[in-house]
C-alpha cells in the first residue's frame, strides 16, 4: 500500500485513480504500476478502473497529462519587449516552471516527451515554447527541433540528477550512490585524476536547485547562441 485511507468505493472517480497511481509510482517505480496492483491499493475490482482507463497506456497518458498540469507558466509581459530581445528570459522561466513540475517524480519524467503533444496541459507547454523560438527568429521547422531538444534535456536533467534516481528505496539508492564514488576514488590516479577529484559531484547533488539551475541557464545560453 502506498499510504492513506482508501477512497470510498462509490465515489472512485478519474482524479482519485490518477492522484493514487502517481503517489504509488513516487514510492515503488514505474515497474509497480499495474491495473490489478493500483485495484488492491484503491481497494476496488480491477474491473472498477477499467470505467476510467482501457489499458495500462491510458492511464500513463493521464499521468502525463496530470503532472503537466501542474506546470504553472509564467504570465507573458502585457507589452512585448522591443524586438523580442526578452525571448530567451521567457524560454528560461518557462523550461525552469516545466523543470520544477518535473522535479518529484523522477520516475514519471521519461513518459513526458513522447506524450507532451496529446494533452492540453502539454500542448499549452508547447505553444509557449514553440512561440517564444519562433520569436527568437527561428523558422518552424528549427523550432520544432529545438523545442523537442529541450524537452527531452529537461527529463535527462531531472532523471540523470546525480544521486537522485527513479529508485524508490532510499537506503538502497545510498548504497549505489557510495559503491558508485568509491568506484570512482579507486581509479588510478595518474590517468584518472580529475574524475576522482569529482567523484562526490558526479555521484551526489549536494544542492538540487543549483544543479537545475545551470542546466536549464545551459540549455538557454546554448539557443540563444544558435538564433
Amino acid at each position: 500500500m502506498t499510504g492513506g485511507t482508501k477512497p470510498d468505493r462509490g465515489r472512485l472517480d478519474r482524479d482519485t485513480v490518477v492522484a493514487r497511481a502517481l503517489a504509488l509510482v513516487d514510492a515503488e517505480g514505474l515497474e509497480a504500476l499495474t491495473i490489478r496492483r493500483l485495484a488492491v491499493d484503491l481497494g476496488v475490482t480491477p474491473m472498477a478502473l477499467y470505467w476510467h482507463f482501457r489499458n495500462k497506456d491510458e492511464l500513463l497518458d493521464a499521468l502525463v497529462e496530470h503532472l503537466l498540469g501542474t506546470v504553472t507558466l509564467p504570465e507573458l509581459p502585457a507589452v512585448p519587449a522591443v524586438h523580442g530581445r526578452d525571448w530567451a528570459e521567457q524560454l528560461h522561466a518557462a523550461l525552469t516552471a516545466f523543470a520544477a513540475a518535473l522535479r518529484p517524480h523522477p520516475a514519471i519524467a521519461p513518459l513526458i516527451q513522447a506524450r507532451v503533444l496529446f494533452s492540453a496541459p502539454g500542448l499549452a507547454l508547447a505553444e509557449r515554447a514553440l512561440g517564444l523560438l519562433r520569436e527568437g527568429g527561428f523558422s518552424a521547422e528549427q523550432a520544432a527541433q529545438i523545442g523537442g531538444y529541450l524537452v527531452g534535456a529537461v527529463v535527462t536533467l531531472v532523471v540523470a540528477e546525480p544521486g537522485v534516481s527513479a529508485e524508490p528505496d532510499l537506503e538502497l539508492r545510498d548504497c549505489h550512490t557510495r559503491a558508485r564514488q568509491a568506484a570512482l576514488r579507486s581509479l588510478s590516479p595518474s590517468d584518472y585524476p580529475n574524475v576522482i577529484a569529482c567523484a562526490e559531484p558526479l555521484t551526489f547533488c549536494a544542492n538540487g536547485d543549483a544543479y537545475f539551475a545551470q542546466g536549464i541557464d545551459l540549455l538557454v545560453a546554448g539557443v540563444r547562441g544558435v538564433s
